[in-house]
């Protein structure tokens, strides 16, 4: 199978599945009524099964047709983000990156086991409270955690977040007036694009589907408090998959500042360029699952 073709043939298909008007679908796409017909037609085959019904002169995806079109639309956002250079793997884990202008970002993600070797004890005992508190945000085993955390929530217009605690990371930077005016903005609305951003907002779905947690490194530029210049900043990320009292899934965020970062495309250069930014304020003395775990003297 040439693969541009398939590139297209997938395309198509989600164009349409989106449109579900062969016409409108046409012009989205800039083609024309047979070679959307055909590439429907050679995807159908390649697969086996019929993706598509008509009704009335009307489209309709047939039972086949929604079960394949979620991993389609992955497949294109990966296959856009990937030709751009923004995506990769880095030993089997995701590695993200993007720059438009002054903004720059990367993502790395991380194994799990570093979290027990790191010097920070917040990120420790944050993710020993996630698992006592069985994801449950109002759980009390992350009642001393929680001050620290983002929660997020998906909704139409991908990921928001809905709650900055008072010792957050963001709160800290930002201040707590700033970090009202942004709860429930979507988290991908970035300069990098679309494409980009939903590869952001697949971090959070992998988190609430698996129901796990991650760590990813970060590298980027945010604005400076008091209207000041952007300033070069990194950070470890614990994700976590939460639950609200409804049990509606939500995805918890731990921030910890850091210097330290692995991330492979940085150069000394950029990493001399990082802000000097004081962790969260936590006090070991409240770490409860951490105290626990050490082995009396």
């Amino acid at each position: 199978m040439n693969q541009p073709l398939l590139f297209e043939m997938i395309r198509s298909f989600t164009t349409l599945a989106q449109t579900l008007n062969l016409s409108h679908a046409v012009t989205e796409l800039n083609s024309t009524r047979q070679t959307v017909r055909r590439h429907i037609s050679q995807l159908e085959e390649l697969r086996g099964e019929e993706l598509f019904q008509t009704r009335d002169r009307r489209y309709e995806l047939t039972e086949a047709g929604e079960a394949a079109l979620p991993e389609a639309r992955e497949l294109l956002m990966h296959a856009r983000a990937w030709s751009k250079g923004q995506t990769g793997v880095r030993s089997a884990l995701q590695y993200l990156q993007a720059q438009a202008g002054d903004w720059v970002f990367y993502q790395q993600q991380q194994p799990m086991g570093d979290i027990w070797y790191d010097e920070s004890i917040l990120l420790r005992e944050t993710y020993r409270a996630w698992v006592m508190g069985a994801g449950e945000i109002e759980n009390p085993a992350l009642a001393h955690v929680r001050p620290y955390l983002m929660v997020y929530r998906n909704s139409d217009s991908g990921w928001i977040c809905v709650e900055f605690g008072q010792r957050s990371a963001y709160v800290n930077w930002f201040g707590q007036d700033y970090a009202r005016s942004s709860i429930g903005r979507p988290i991908a609305r970035l300069p990098a694009g679309e494409e980009f951003g939903r590869m952001l907002d697949q971090s959070f779905l992998d988190i609430q589907t698996t129901q796990m947690a991650r760590l990813d490194h970060v590298f980027t530029r945010m604005p400076g408090r008091n209207d000041a210049g952007p300033v070069t900043m990194a950070y470890q990320r614990l994700m976590m998959a939460g639950f609200f009292p409804d049990r509606s899934p939500s995805v918890m965020t731990l921030v910890v500042p850091t210097v330290n970062v692995k991330i492979a495309a940085l150069d000394e250069a950029q990493r001399a360029d990082l802000a000097e930014i004081e962790p969260p304020d936590f006090d070991p003395a409240d770490a409860t699952f951490e105290n626990l775990s050490k082995p009396p003297p």
